[in-house]
């Protein structure tokens, strides 16, 4: 049912349809939207890396302690990333998001009114839950917005939050010292609140009819569809029929190497970042002797600075690559992680506090070239259908290595008696999952042709 364009929501199409030649066939409002999800997410989620010694001295807790707490929130994430990903298959996405967000919000505003190092823990745990669930409807929803050729451009400024957690960061350092950590959370909590409100006006793109526009390609607009919330034919009563599809769904995934292949990769690199950056303030604070607010400010600005240059870097040379250089995307991104790993290490290495930054700056960068070419190759490669579940799957791994990351610095550095020591680990992993991503090279445009191949076939039918 083609039906006339609601002028009243953000991301409503034209009135004269959409063709393969449009760069945003649904305006830029959704990414706008989305960027704001994925900000106020890792805002939400970082602020406690930059007031930790407050907490650690209220509750009279260890380095080991305070470092299981992202490790269980991680994991408690990756137990609903594949839910995750079968809702955003099935139902309204925008819904998703929106009552999502609404939940981060209360998870937010109870970490600051725990009374307990207990209360404050699940607090922790149930954001990351509630967090996890909207990757995979925003990644699905982004490829529903845009086409291949500014994929990459609209996943580098959508993903390029998800390593933005330093504003938090700097924001709870500054806030911590003025206002105490307890009001740092509950003030906080206010923008989850209005985040939601924002996604309610977001309006919810027709599911594959992007792809089926390109792969018939010619420069006339078609009418845009309905968007359906939950599946064609899709018996929801059938629980059986329900699991059996969900099975083979995340089977079938499992058996294209580069959804595999990214997905292991970027877990490796995140097990690395998450214990990098969650302990950096920490870090500069003990082994520099720099005072707690500048030592968090200091640390989450120059990352975002890092990662803002990369993932522009990233967007800019992955569309210069796009149709030109097989699997292009995957061998800017793959350089990039390995490259930026190693000068990682080398940061380590540097006694004086001046070029351990500018080292970090450079490996941020160099590792963020990876956020848009990553993301976008997944939605290259993943059918319509089934690409909230494949960017669950990758959210699957990352959340794992984002789980262990911290617990792994925070047990080393109680059992080495060194913060600096316990880092060096994580530099192996990291470098893996960039060769991985590069590996993945080689299968690129045969997973990416089946997924065109069957989009031209829907079209013609």
């Amino acid at each position: 049912m083609v039906v006339a364009p609601d002028r009243g929501r953000l991301g409503a199409p034209p009135s004269r349809g959409i063709s393969a030649k449009d760069l945003a066939p649904f305006g830029w409002a959704p990414l706008v939207v989305l960027f704001v999800v994925g900000l106020v997410d890792r805002i939400e989620a970082s602020l406690i890396s930059g007031v930790l010694p407050l907490i650690q001295e209220e509750f009279a807790i260890g380095d080991t302690a305070a470092g299981a707490i992202p490790s269980a929130a991680a994991l408690a994430a990756a137990l609903v990333a594949l839910p995750a990903g079968w809702l955003a298959d099935r139902y309204s996405r925008t819904g998703v998001i929106a009552v999502v967000v609404f939940c981060w919000g209360l998870a937010t505003l109870g970490s600051g009114l725990a009374a307990t190092f207990s209360i404050f823990f699940l607090m922790r745990v149930l954001l990351a839950a509630a967090e996890n669930i909207d990757n995979p409807a925003s990644g699905s929803l982004l490829a529903d917005y845009y086409p291949p050729v500014n994929r990459a451009k609209a996943y580098g400024i959508v993903r390029i939050t998800t390593y933005l957690g330093g504003i938090g960061t700097a924001l709870a350092g500054v806030l911590g010292q003025a206002l105490g950590w307890r009001m740092t959370f509950m003030v906080m909590a206010i923008p989850g609140v209005l985040t939601a409100l924002l996604v309610w006006w977001l309006k919810e793109p027709p599911r594959g009819f992007l792809d089926q526009v390109i792969a018939r390609g010619g420069g006339e607009p078609v009418p845009v569809p309905a968007a359906t919330a939950r599946r064609t034919g899709e018996k929801l009563s059938d629980r059986v029929t329900a699991r059996l599809r969900f099975a083979g769904q995340f089977g079938e995934l499992m058996r294209v190497p580069t959804v595999t292949l990214v997905s292991v990769g970027l877990g490796l690199l995140t097990l690395g970042l998450a214990g990098i950056h969650y302990w950096l303030p920490s870090l500069i604070f003990r082994e520099f002797k720099v005072p707690l607010a500048q030592a968090s400010s200091t640390a989450g600005l120059l990352s975002v600075a890092g990662v803002v240059t990369g993932t522009l870097i990233g967007a800019w040379l992955a569309k210069r690559v796009h149709g030109v250089l097989k699997g292009g995307q995957l061998l800017v991104g793959g350089v990039g992680i390995t490259a930026g790993s190693l000068v990682q290490g080398a940061a380590f290495l540097m006694g004086s506090y001046g070029p351990f930054l500018a080292l970090c700056v450079l490996a941020w960068t160099l590792s963020s070239v990876a956020i848009p070419t990553m993301t976008a190759s997944i939605a290259d490669v993943a059918r319509a259908d089934s690409r909230g579940l494949a960017f669950a799957i990758v959210q699957l791994f990352i959340t794992a290595g984002a789980a262990f990351g911290p617990l792994v610095v925070g047990f080393s550095s109680d059992q080495a008696g060194s913060l600096l020591t316990a880092m060096y680990i994580l530099i192996a992993p990291m470098v893996t999952g960039g060769l991985l991503c590069l590996l993945a090279r080689g299968f690129f445009g045969r997973d990416a042709q089946r997924v065109l191949d069957a989009a031209r076939e829907a079209a013609i039918r």
